[in-house]
């Protein structure tokens, strides 16, 4: 009996002196984040006229990209369609598409979420780009070169009390030290599944950057200040035609009314005459 109780008392140590190794290793930093929300706070990259980010990460930093993009196009739609094959010869994959159909002063939009392998970002960014007219490019960056390193730690150092805790099962002579032991890998084990979770969001937003495509059409983009004589005589010239098309549409609804009040007045004046002329005739 006594033997058996100092052996319980043994394995519980060595459990516990595992979990101390385990917490040391894995330290005091905490990941709550789920996918899809900020994973740390790092700096801001300036978009160059080649779509790179100025002062790239170097090979062995862990950086997260992100960033946005608006072209205007003559076709919005069938450029959708090109910035697909574009996006996906490169690698990528779409992960959101929304398109607007052609009205009857616009020729529709289109809007699409894009992974796109951050090696071909910048070739795949210039052929955005030719897409139409750039008229924003925005891209940042994020830092996560420390957050990937002490998850890694965390990872290798429960995985090694896990298995260590798994070795001391066998040794196991009482049912308690048992349950014990197999709640503890439970538990571990949990959060072992948690890290690796976190560690390949964590690799997918690297290895992939994420790009907001929007496409739109020329009645839809902002007017552009007029820079030379032609321009000018370009912009003069679409808002006079367009006051007289904005006249037209302003008579055109106004056209029902104008014609039943004509009608009204004409009847009310056909009337008036009517009794004038016989109040004339009776005096």
């Amino acid at each position: 009996m006594r033997r058996t109780l100092i052996g319980s008392g043994a394995l519980l140590a060595a459990a516990l002196l595992l979990g101390g190794c385990a917490a040391s290793a894995g330290g005091d930093a905490g990941y709550e984040e789920m996918p899809g929300a900020p994973v740390a706070d790092g700096g801001s990259g300036v978009a160059d006229e080649g779509g790179g980010v100025a002062g790239g990460p170097s090979p062995d930093r862990q950086v997260i990209i992100t960033g946005s993009v608006t072209v205007t196009a003559e076709e919005p739609l069938e450029a959708a369609e090109e910035a697909v094959r574009i996006v996906e010869a490169a690698g990528g994959r779409v992960d959101g598409r929304t398109e607007y159909a052609a009205g009857e002063r616009d020729r529709g939009s289109a809007r699409l979420e894009l992974r796109v392998p951050a090696d071909h970002l910048t070739a795949v960014l210039e052929d955005l780009k030719d897409l139409g007219r750039a008229d924003e490019v925005s891209l940042s960056t994020s830092d996560v070169t420390v957050q990937v390193q002490d998850l890694d730690a965390r990872i290798s150092a429960l995985r090694a009390s896990v298995e260590r805790l798994q070795g001391l099962i066998a040794q196991a002579k009482d049912i308690d030290d048992l349950i014990a032991l197999e709640r503890e890998i439970s538990s571990r084990q949990a959060e072992l599944e948690g890290l690796e979770a976190q560690q390949r969001y964590l690799d997918d937003q690297v290895a992939m950057s994420t790009l907001s495509l929007y496409l739109r059409s020329d009645a839809e983009a902002p007017p552009r200040s007029p820079d030379s004589f032609w321009t000018g005589l370009a912009t003069g010239w679409d808002a006079f035609v367009g006051f007289w098309a904005g006249l037209l549409v302003v008579l055109g609804v106004l056209f029902p009314w104008i014609v039943t009040l004509g009608l009204v007045t004409f009847i009310v004046i056909l009337l008036v005459r009517r009794r004038t002329r016989a109040g004339a005739a009776a005096d």
